[in-house]
């Protein structure tokens, strides 16, 4: 069943339509990771009456956008163009959920592509330390495994597998939001306001700190550390008192960790927070990378700052700046279309009514530093920690990670 909703916003010369269809990698089945990648790029290359050659004459000659992506809990598929030619191309969106042709040449295409894709990713280890992070906080959970798959899983995945798994997705929920008001035999639905739902989940505290560890040799002088946990859904009261946390940590050059690990000591190359929105928990870590020599040094300065957030809540100006940049974030991310529509039909899919800014900037201010020492001590207590590099090092920061955490 597809579900329409309509932004009203102020009149633009561009029209968007943005289908978002419940289930992503998340229902990818076993030995089969990878496989709702492979359909999702296969819907985009051919549809009744359209080749994938055709399809993609036909998008450019009105200077449109097809895109598509699958995300863990869902698949998103938009089409975007100038007013005039909206008409036109918004049938296409139906035709390439309803009527794909799903040809077996062009999977033999796209299971090459997925492939290579996957392959070209291994070879960052930045990829393979959060791959590994992933997969000792999650275990078997699907946000585990990379939303494109694994080469293996993908390498036994036959066309008749795409087929049945297409059987699957016609049953899926599905939601098309638009910013265009004037599509021709659509209806409005409002959107009711639902209780939000509390995701139970048990806390890791349970298991030794060598099950909350994990490394990979990466003979580079380069070491990158992840530390963090799974926390709660999108869906949860906690969601926004941490991401309260994620703007005091990260949020531009005032953030604890830009003055901690660039401005007092200048020994990180990339640093910062990694909090996805998620229907189910979601992962909150802190990534760095680091100089080999430095490595040692950066684990116990992270170290500290991480038992500080244990130990004692934000200062009254710190969780005031944090407030204020996360408002500022969420401005920023109402200044373009294709970010409203997309997070907006995402939230609807969890059952969540979207809230005003008005509203969303009264819930912020409602979150003490308490809230948020709550929910450290909570989710952050025993947290796990993957690393990337020279082995006698990680081996190091091993020993020191036994005793600290």
């Amino acid at each position: 069943m597809l579900k329409r909703y309509f932004l009203n916003n102020k009149k633009r010369n561009f029209s968007t339509a943005s289908i978002w269809i419940k289930g992503g990698s998340d229902v990818d089945s076993v030995g089969k990771k990878g496989i709702n990648k492979i359909l999702s790029s296969l819907l985009t290359r051919g549809c009744e009456g359209f080749n994938n050659f055709t399809l993609s004459e036909y998008i450019e000659s009105y200077g449109a956008e097809l895109n598509q992506e699958v995300f863990e809990d869902g698949i998103s598929i938009s089409i975007k163009s100038l007013n005039e030619h909206f008409s036109k191309l918004f049938p296409l969106l139906d035709l390439i959920i309803n009527k794909p042709t799903l040809l077996e040449i062009e999977f033999q295409k796209v299971k090459k592509s997925s492939i290579n894709f996957i392959k070209k990713d291994k070879e960052n280890p930045f990829n393979i330390c959060f791959e590994n992070w992933k997969r000792i906080v999650y275990s078997n959970h699907p946000y585990a495994f990379n939303a494109n798959g694994s080469a293996n899983d993908v390498s036994l995945i036959t066309y008749e597998d795409v087929l049945i798994e297409y059987k699957n997705f016609k049953s899926r929920d599905k939601y098309l939001i638009s910013n265009n008001l004037e599509i021709n035999g659509v209806c409005t639905e409002t959107l009711e306001k639902k209780p939000l739902e509390e995701k139970s989940r048990s806390i890791n505290h349970n298991l030794s700190p060598n099950n909350r560890f994990d490394f990979n040799n990466n003979n580079s002088n380069q070491t990158i550390i992840m530390m963090g946990d799974q926390t709660c859904s999108r869906k949860s009261s906690e969601y926004l008192p941490l991401k309260v946390l994620e703007s005091y940590l990260s949020y531009g050059m005032s953030a604890a960790l830009f003055k901690l690990f660039r401005e007092k000591h200048g020994i990180t190359y990339d640093l910062g927070v990694y909090y996805p929105i998620r229907s189910g928990n979601a992962p909150f870590l802190i990534y760095l990378s680091v100089s080999n020599k430095q490595a040692l040094f950066a684990f116990e300065l992270l170290s500290t700052l991480w038992k500080n957030l244990l130990l004692f809540p934000l200062t009254d100006a710190e969780i005031f700046l944090a407030k204020e940049k996360l408002k500022g974030s969420f401005l920023l991310g109402n200044q373009s279309l294709d970010e409203i529509l997309q997070r907006k039909i995402q939230l609807i899919s969890y059952g969540i009514s979207p809230i005003s800014e008005i509203d969303l900037s009264s819930k912020i201010e409602g979150i003490s530093s308490l809230d948020i020492l709550k929910l450290t001590n909570k989710y952050f207590s025993k947290p796990f920690l993957s690393i990337s590099g020279n082995e006698k090092i990680c081996l190091e920061i091993s020993n020191n990670w036994k005793k600290t955490f």
